[in-house]
């Protein structure tokens, strides 16, 4: 791969990453807080792409004026002559008839070194990112991880209104750690996608983030009352109810699963981030 491949795919992928910036493509890859690392990301590596096409060209311009016409002149005049000055030149017929062919030195001359031709898989990851935009993590990977939740510092006030809009994490964490307390008997609506165990048992799920989806961990709440007939792992639902003492623990890693008493439920469309960053902000 030389320098102008290497520019080009440089040039891609810092494109393809301000778009995946400028979008809401990046939401499946990191947390929507990383976006100006991203953006500065990506321009860099199209200067950089930029700068190597220049420095590329200096050089070849640079190299071309350290050659005056002159000397490649007399280079060919001087060919000439020994092409046709000698009878005994390489390669050219004798007065006998033999000619000597090919010396060493001949053979060799012009012989060019190729550059290793599985250095082109570097575009594999730029295909990837241009042509597949994988989905969120669902339900597959809530079930086979286990819950992180975990205790906050404090619970802020509820906001006016009933039923209240509350995150899912927030409500975990209240419903878990606070028994409920903290909720005063209010009417809350979460939203949520739907996964379910191996028993049938429904859990409303959001994937929690660090950094990026590759540490992404859920966050599950279980599901009780009047729920849906037809339940689709993977369904977006926005559900209203109340606080119940019920309770299970992970499978996993033994953590605490609160459960809603669920009044009523509906599916949603998918949110434009479907991550939860809440739990550690």
């Amino acid at each position: 791969m030389n320098r102008q491949a290497q520019a080009a795919v440089l040039f891609l992928v810092g494109a393809a990453v301000l778009h995946a910036s400028v979008t809401d493509l990046y939401l499946r890859y990191v947390k929507a807080g990383l976006r100006p690392l991203l953006l500065a990301a990506g321009v860099v590596l199209i200067v950089t792409a930029l700068a190597t096409v220049w420095y590329e060209v200096r050089e070849h311009r640079t190299a071309s004026a350290d050659r005056p016409d002159a000397d490649r002149d007399g280079e060919r005049a001087h060919g000439r002559e020994d092409g046709h000055g000698h009878g005994d030149a390489p390669g050219h017929a004798d007065m006998d008839g033999h000619g000597d062919g090919p010396t060493e030195d001949t053979q060799g001359h012009g012989h060019t070194h190729r550059e290793p031709r599985i250095s082109w898989l570097l575009v594999l990851p730029l295909l990837a990112l241009i042509l597949v935009a994988p989905p969120a993590l669902g339900s597959y990977s809530a079930m086979r991880t286990g819950t992180a939740l975990q205790a906050p510092f404090g619970y802020a006030k509820l906001p006016a209104g009933d039923p209240v809009p509350l995150g899912l994490v927030d409500y975990a964490s209240r419903a878990a750690y606070d028994h409920g307390r903290s909720l005063g008997g209010r009417q809350v609506k979460i939203s949520g996608f739907l996964a379910l165990d191996h028993a049938g048992t429904p859990y409303l799920v959001r994937m929690a983030l660090n950094c990026c989806a590759a540490d992404a961990q859920p966050v599950k709440i279980g599901l009780t009352g009047r729920i849906p007939p037809v339940l689709r792992p993977d369904t977006w639902l926005e559900v209203t109810g109340t606080y119940t003492g019920k309770r299970t623990k992970d499978p996993v890693n033994g953590g605490i699963i609160p459960f809603l008493d669920v009044s009523a439920a509906r599916p949603v469309a998918t949110p434009r981030d479907p991550y939860d960053e809440s739990w550690n902000n």
